[in-house]
């Protein structure tokens, strides 16, 4: 996992943006301060969506496998530190409607049988 940040991804998509909305306008001269910003939300919504998975993805919750003894996420339950279960992919929207696909360590409570995705 470690998944990187790509900034030049996010970069790319804003220049789309900019570009694609200028585009827009010129095709849409009528459009209603309303229209003008419901686009510009729904183009701004994947970028956001993106710079949203990289960042998840970065973090030391995508996969916890190398984590130190004593370091692992604990149970939210009962606090037991949680066993490695492997990895699984959960699909999440965003505010903006935009899906997200989170590949992330998955932990099961040796105690009480609770399974996460951790949430740090």
């Amino acid at each position: 996992m470690n998944h990187p940040l790509d900034e030049h991804t996010w970069h790319r998509m804003t220049e789309e943006i900019l570009a694609g909305m200028r585009e827009w306008r010129q095709a849409h001269p009528k459009a209603t301060l309303r229209e003008i910003e419901d686009e510009l939300d729904t183009r701004w919504a994947r970028v956001r969506a993106r710079m949203l998975e990289d960042m998840a993805l970065a973090s030391a919750a995508a996969n916890w496998a190398a984590t130190a003894e004593g370091q692992q996420p604990t149970c939210p339950d009962c606090g037991q530190p949680l066993r490695l279960r492997g990895t699984d992919t959960r699909t999440l929207q965003t505010h903006g409607g935009q899906s997200l696909n989170l590949a992330r360590s998955y932990g099961t409570c040796p105690a009480c049988g609770t399974g996460l995705f951790p949430p740090r």
